[in-house]
């Protein structure tokens, strides 16, 4: 009987693994990261149409809209019994904040026609929005100067208590600084880390299937049309 031909293979080392790109965790507590790439297309989109979610800011009485709002608030904050001048004005200046915050600051997108904008508003904030992205308008600087003026009310009112002024100037500088000019489309992230880690090795292994199956110390290079029969 004729001994079937042996067919020979390439020697394959698998003791070796393969070189693998790694890119190495970021270990970093606050990570500053730009959005919204101002590309052609960006800028196509954002002027198909004007921009209704953040050129009311423009508008008749838009400017006048935040002192009624402020007098409102102080007004439903005095009818609390019990509430003081000081706990007033400070409450009234801490709630404005927050709210102007929420709105201009932490919310993005539009919530109208966004769809017709091809998501070129998708990343932005109000106030990334106004103007479109503008520097040093004229809402601008009025937005700007409103929560300096009730912070500097609420000192007086408060009869400069450093308490109170410590808490007024500690929402006024959290929420002033989101509208510099040098963090304009900027997003401060706080403990990220990169979600790529190690790749993981794949391990070369045979079918179990089958009683023909080479076992693990059988050489490739040894391997005979037999062993498949």
């Amino acid at each position: 009987m004729n001994r079937p031909p042996s067919i020979t293979l390439p020697a394959l080392d698998l003791s070796k693994s393969s070189t693998m790109r790694v890119r190495g965790r970021s270990g970093s507590i606050v990570k500053v990261e730009q959005v919204g790439d101002r590309s052609a297309e960006d800028a196509l989109d954002q002027n198909v149409f004007v921009n209704i979610n953040a050129n009311w800011v423009n508008a008749k009485g838009a400017w006048l809209i935040h002192v009624v709002l402020i007098l409102a608030g102080k007004v439903i904050v005095d009818t609390i019994p019990g509430m003081s001048q000081q706990i007033s004005w400070t409450l009234v200046n801490l709630i404005y904040l927050a709210l102007s915050y929420l709105m201009f600051h932490w919310v993005t997108g539009m919530p109208f026609e966004g769809d017709l904008r091809g998501g070129a508003y998708d990343d932005l904030t109000l106030w990334e929005q106004i103007d479109d992205g503008a520097q040093y308008t004229p809402a601008k600087k009025w937005l700007f100067s409103v929560p300096v003026m009730l912070f500097l009310a609420s000192t007086h009112y408060t009869n400069y208590n450093p308490w109170l002024f410590a808490i007024n100037l500690s929402a006024l500088v959290f929420v002033l600084i989101p509208k510099l000019p040098q963090l304009h489309r900027q997003r401060v992230r706080f403990l990220a880390n990169d979600a790529s880690g190690m790749a993981t090795p794949v391990t070369p292994s045979f079918p179990s299937s089958g009683t023909s199956t080479p076992h693990e110390t059988t050489r490739l290079s040894e391997i005979t049309e037999a062993h498949f029969r």
